[in-house]
């Protein structure tokens, strides 16, 4: 063995010697670029204390339910078999693409006779089976993910829908440590934070504080109290919707780029998660915790502004409600396949109507079904924003990958492509398993992936001012994520502890399936997998690790006639890939940019 694995292998193997506490706090969607002492001071000053690692990396598609699953597993989408938000699971009742951030929705998926939603073992599933307490606190959604649903009864969850029918129940220690508190056992709405405004009214103006004030809240004079009252080791996960949802719904520019998603709404979305941040530090300090617990911080993506325009798209040729003329519609890659294929376009819900693009009508979510019959329909659409997953689930997939293929990179919303590996070498896309998206996942796994366009909008920092052309109902100036651009797979990633060096920066990459992974290393979980697509323990960071040597490499898909190939950028360490940017040159931020976290 050579001196520096032996010295990584004694590092972690000190480090698990003595099983910590351990505290996962994801703040939805923070740029790192926003954590400085004026935005962030709380975050800034535990990355300088800890360990920052300086080239984070979002599992692809940037989506929150995708890296939801990855931080859960420490594995990529192609084992865990979440590809979105929402997702595509087959012929059924119900919506034919249900979105995933719902609870009511995760437990009936997870009772599927195939067997449950998420195809990889969680972290809070192996932690309640190793006899650890457990809590899971923030958005719903990417909350009761970490936790198959027949486990919920056994650990603490707290999400938006708490308190409400059909709402996960609280553990009576819960209740009545609230009740003695004086906090209320029901979750307050998002109110005006939760408004995106349409094209007539801006969107929010207002941050969603009385929400996070009353999770931190709960988190810290309930939940941790009740952790320590155990007297054994825990695992807290807290997942803070903010900077997010204002994100998404800011109303600071409306219809111009400029400020975007960082305007004063957004940037007082990222001091209201810092804040929150810095309670449960203070907590964990006031209950005599602080010692024997490690904090890692990871947020699950980044972000961009959205952009509506298209010069090629037929989409943009027709009006719609609700949509600013010449602007791209929601659905719009639905509504140009369904135009390019001549096939007849349904909504994927339980009515599974036809919409008819001549009189206006467009996909509500942008998901949609493709043919005569939208039972059995020929192709199907799941739109998520940054990103769009097309399958093909009939017998005719073969014949309909090229037209579609074709079609799509004739229009200039295409960022770049990604086909599933049993098409072989397809002209103008790279594969799958080359962006982690193929392995031993349960779920269907889509034919096409499309990443949209990006690009830099000019003010100095391009990772604070990329546009992106999100297939949303979104306004522009508003934001979203999803695609393979560096704007979005550039995440804030820090640590701190009894098992992490102090005042370390990590100029290797690390991923989001790689804070799963050190997690698992840290509390000695088994985590059984089914498949290989896994991150890597961060064993650099631990005291007494060694840096670890990574490589970074352009890979090129085979280009068109016309000349265009999908590309990517990819570093490495050993056999561990990270996906830094993909997409066609020109239509992608990140593909032409050099340095540690490019």
């Amino acid at each position: 063995m050579a001196a520096g694995a032996l010295v990584a292998a004694l590092a972690t193997s000190a480090a698990s010697a003595a099983p910590r506490n351990v505290v996962l706090f994801v703040p939805d969607g923070l740029r790192s670029e926003l954590v400085t002492p004026e935005t962030a001071p709380n975050l800034a000053a535990f990355a300088s204390r800890g360990v920052l690692f300086a080239n984070g990396h979002a599992a692809f598609p940037t989506l929150t339910m995708v890296n939801a699953a990855t931080l859960a597993t420490g594995h990529q989408p192609g084992d865990h078999g979440i590809y979105g938000d929402h997702l595509y699971l087959g012929a059924g009742e119900g919506s034919a693409v249900p979105a995933l951030d719902d609870d009511p929705t995760l437990e009936a998926l997870d009772a599927r006779p195939e067997g449950g939603l998420v195809g990889e073992r969680t972290l809070i599933d192996a932690a309640i089976e190793a006899g650890y307490a457990t809590a899971v606190v923030g958005r719903y959604g990417p909350v009761a993910l970490q936790v198959p649903a027949r486990l919920w009864p056994r650990t603490i969850l707290v999400d938006d829908r708490t308190g409400y029918p059909g709402g996960i129940a609280l553990p009576e220690a819960i209740t009545r440590r609230l009740s003695g508190a004086g906090l209320s056992t029901t979750a307050p709405g998002r109110g005006s934070n939760g408004d995106a405004g349409d094209l007539r009214e801006r969107g929010t103006r207002a941050t969603n504080k009385g929400q996070q004030t009353w999770f931190a809240a709960v988190t810290t004079r309930a939940v941790l109290p009740e952790l320590r009252s155990r007297h054994r080791p825990f695992l807290l996960i807290y997942w803070s919707r903010d900077p997010d949802g204002t994100q998404h719904n800011e109303g600071d520019s409306p219809r111009l780029l400029e400020p975007g998603i960082t305007g004063p709404t957004a940037l007082a979305a990222v001091r209201d998660a810092d804040r929150a941040f810095g309670e449960l530090m203070e907590s964990l300090d006031a209950l005599g915790l602080k010692d024997s617990t490690d904090v890692i911080v990871a947020s699950d993506h980044g972000f961009s502004t959205v952009t509506k325009t298209s010069t090629t798209s037929p989409a943009t040729h027709r009006r719609y409600r609700g949509v600013a003329t010449g602007d791209l519609p929601g659905g719009f890659l639905a509504l140009d396949l369904a135009a390019a294929l001549g096939l007849p376009l349904h909504e994927p819900d339980e009515a599974r109507a036809e919409l008819r693009p001549e009189t206006g009508q467009h996909p509500d979510d942008g998901d949609a079904l493709l043919g005569p019959d939208p039972h059995a329909p020929a192709v199907v659409i799941a739109a998520n924003g940054g990103s769009d997953a097309i399958y093909l689930p009939g017998d005719d997939a073969a014949r309909l990958l090229p037209s579609i293929v074709a079609a799509l990179l004739a229009e200039d919303y295409v960022g770049g492509l990604f086909a599933d590996d049993r098409f072989g070498s397809v002209p103008g896309t790279l594969p799958l398993s080359a962006v982690g998206l193929s392995g031993s996942a349960r779920t269907p796994r889509p034919a096409l992936l499309v990443s949209f366009r990006s690009a830099a909008i000019g003010c100095p920092n391009t990772l604070l001012c990329t546009s992106l052309n999100a297939d949303t109902a979104l306004q522009t100036g508003q934001g979203a994520h999803g695609s393979a651009s560096r704007a979005e797979t550039a995440n804030f990633i820090a640590a701190g502890g009894p098992d992490f060096k102090a005042g370390y920066v990590d100029l290797a990459p690390a991923s989001t399936a790689d804070v799963g992974r050190t997690i698992a290393r840290l509390l000695e979980l088994r985590l059984a997998a089914r498949g290989k697509a896994t991150g890597r323990v961060l064993s650099e960071s631990l005291k007494g690790g060694s840096d670890v040597t990574f490589t970074r490499e352009t890979v090129r898909g085979e280009p068109t006639p016309a000349g265009l190939a999908t590309e990517m950028v990819l570093q490495r360490v050993g056999d561990t890939r990270y996906v830094t940017a993909a997409g066609l040159a020109g239509r992608t931020v990140g593909l032409a940019t050099a340095g540690p976290r490019d």
